[in-house]
């Protein structure tokens, strides 16, 4: 009887050949299937869009024409050795917007012939990107390249869609790269966190912001020199100073600014200003840059700086923090910081919180920036807030330690025969409202929380314990006489 399929028996050794050739090229169509659109190929010298946005179309082709981040991506950086010499790992960008991690994925694919497949945590799936990640293994044994697989905003993939992609890292399939704006430590998983490495990318100082603006206006290619655009001095700076750090934003001012004027036409700086409208700055009340702003602003009151805590809260109130949040944070430093060296310093700042709730925006917000100040200038003691944090610590570690008999309360006959209130001494019969008589439970007799600082009102607070102190010592010497 005739066999079927007799390519797949040992007698017939050509068609066996020729079937192991067939799913060859099987699994590299099916693998190339990954990368057939030229958008995903990473950068190229030529092919580009010139409908699309500015910001796009000048994005760097190779490190020569890569703005910024100098300590990182300088030609003798651990960095570019790692990636001149085919050594980069997954890794992941932090940064802020605009800094250069998309462009600087898509070079490092490019400069080590590897296969670029970027997907954004926001629009993209996990059962998306897993379905090509688990290709990407037959890719690197076919052709002997890698895959960079870049995901954009990493932080917005919960602690599970992070974990899908432990053992492909593990395993080498790919390399991933990610990007995010947000803290790592606090956003990526600490199974992830170990397994890859992270470059922070910094701010792009005023001056990489010029260079990437300058050569946005004279680039014949993919530019705008074409337009024939003059610009002010005045003009280019305020781009810079309105762009915050962030190329991407630049250029968009940039562009739109450029459309405005028309070719051969000239961008002053007053166009500008009027195509700018109004300045956005880098905020996000649930990320790390709302944090870093209200630390800013508590650690100038603290250092007693009017003028920088000016600054921060300005920075805030800008950037569109709420009002009532400020408030509630300038009511936690008067307690915190200033404490009993000036008592008046927390009805100031209830007196603002309720000033802004009544006045609302803008009138409101002066009621804040005085009470900065007063804050600022005002005597500082975190006596009390230490004080309370050990007796706290007391209170845990003692546990339930009894009270003293002679300090509870004795509503009832039954307790007053168990002793309860028995020799308790009333302060007010005493000289000065001082008795000898001890508060604490026997294991903290004599234990000392609260020590005063010699500044404000607690100069007083001190002459008060300093006498009390003294007597309670003397009365304890006499007892053990």
């Amino acid at each position: 009887m005739a066999r079927p399929f007799p390519f797949f028996y040992p007698s017939n050794h050509i068609f066996q050949l020729f079937s192991i050739f067939l799913l060859y090229l099987f699994i590299l169509a099916t693998t190339m299937e990954l990368f057939d659109d030229k958008n995903d190929r990473g950068l190229t010298d030529k092919e580009f869009d010139r409908t699309k946005p500015l910001a796009d179309r000048m994005r760097p082709r190779n490190f020569d024409e890569f703005f910024g981040q100098a300590k990182l991506v300088g030609k003798n950086s651990p960095f570019r050795r790692a990636v001149d010499e085919d050594r980069i790992g997954s890794c992941i960008f932090w940064g802020p917007p605009g800094t250069g991690k998309t462009t600087l994925a898509q070079l490092i694919a490019k400069a080590t012939s590897g296969q670029f497949i970027p997907f954004s945590a926001v629009a993209s799936s996990i059962k998306e990107i897993k379905t090509v990640i688990s290709k990407a293994g037959n890719f690197k044994k076919l052709t002997g390249r890698k895959t960079y697989v870049f995901i954009d905003e990493i932080h917005r993939f919960n602690k599970a869609q992070q974990d899908a992609f432990l053992p492909y890292v593990e395993k080498g399939d790919i390399v991933l790269i990610g990007a995010t704006t947000e803290n790592p430590s606090f956003e990526v998983i600490s199974a992830l966190l170990s397994r890859v490495k992270v470059y922070v990318l910094e701010r792009l100082t005023d001056e990489a912001l010029k260079d990437i603006l300058n050569r946005a206006l004279h680039d014949k290619e993919r530019g705008l020199a074409d337009m024939k655009i003059k610009i002010e001095d005045k003009a280019l700076e305020f781009m810079v100073g309105a762009a915050d750090g962030d190329a991407r934003r630049g250029l968009n001012l940039l562009e739109a600014s450029a459309s405005d004027a028309g070719p051969d036409g000239e961008i002053t700086l007053e166009k500008v200003i009027e195509v700018h409208q109004k300045g956005t700055f880098i905020y996000d009340r649930a990320g790390e840059e709302h944090y870093n702003l209200i630390s800013a602003l508590h650690k100038s009151v603290r250092g007693g700086d009017p003028d920088a805590s000016l600054y921060w809260l300005a920075r805030m109130l800008q950037s569109g923090e709420d009002r009532l949040f400020i408030a509630r944070r300038l009511i936690r430093m008067a307690i915190e910081d200033i404490g009993l060296a000036d008592t008046n310093a927390l009805n100031v700042a209830l007196a603002a919180r309720d000033t802004y709730h009544f006045l609302g925006t803008p009138e409101g917000e002066l009621a804040l920036a005085q009470t900065v100040i007063y804050l600022a200038c005002a005597p500082k003691s975190n006596a009390a807030y230490v004080a309370y944090g050990q007796a706290m610590k007391h209170a845990e570690e003692k546990g339930s330690l009894p009270v003293p008999l002679h300090i509870r309360n004795a509503p009832t006959s039954l307790m007053k025969n168990l002793g309860y209130g028995k020799d308790y001494k009333y302060a007010h019969d005493y000289e000065d409202s001082l008795a000898d008589q001890e508060y604490f439970p026997d294991e903290l007799a004599g234990t000392v929380y609260y020590k005063p600082q010699e500044h404000g009102r607690e100069i007083k607070i001190a002459e008060y314990l300093k006498k009390y102190r003294e007597y309670r010592k003397s009365v304890m010497k006499s007892k053990k006489k």
